[in-house]
């Protein structure tokens, strides 16, 4: 994927989940298939999309990524929530409910 076909996908979907990870990242592997199974269980509609931000380097800075694990959720076309590191699954999801509830219904 490009940027520029990202930058779309980012306009035009309801809702984003940019996962950034890395090839050698532990803990991006064990938080991938828990953030897929919430997202796919509680966000059906927000589109999920998994990057390593080593290859795609130039998406990694224009976003701002500088560790991994990084996710942003784009809500709107806009950024709504950015976690990095040690994230609460519980608490991100959390934060989403609301307007994901709102923009979907």
């Amino acid at each position: 994927m490009t940027l520029k076909e990202l930058q779309t996908t980012i306009r035009t979907e309801i809702g984003v989940l940019l996962y950034f990870s890395g090839e050698n990242c532990n803990v991006c592997h064990a938080l991938r298939p828990k953030f897929k199974e919430v997202f796919d269980a509680n966000f059906p509609q927000l589109k999920q999309i998994y990057l390593d931000a080593h290859e795609n380097a130039e998406i990694s800075a224009y976003f701002q990524v500088f560790s991994v694990p990084t996710m942003i959720v784009f809500m709107d076309g806009k950024e709504f929530v950015r976690e990095g590191r040690s994230v609460s699954l519980h608490q991100m999801t959390e934060q989403l409910k609301r307007p994901y509830t709102m923009m979907t219904s």
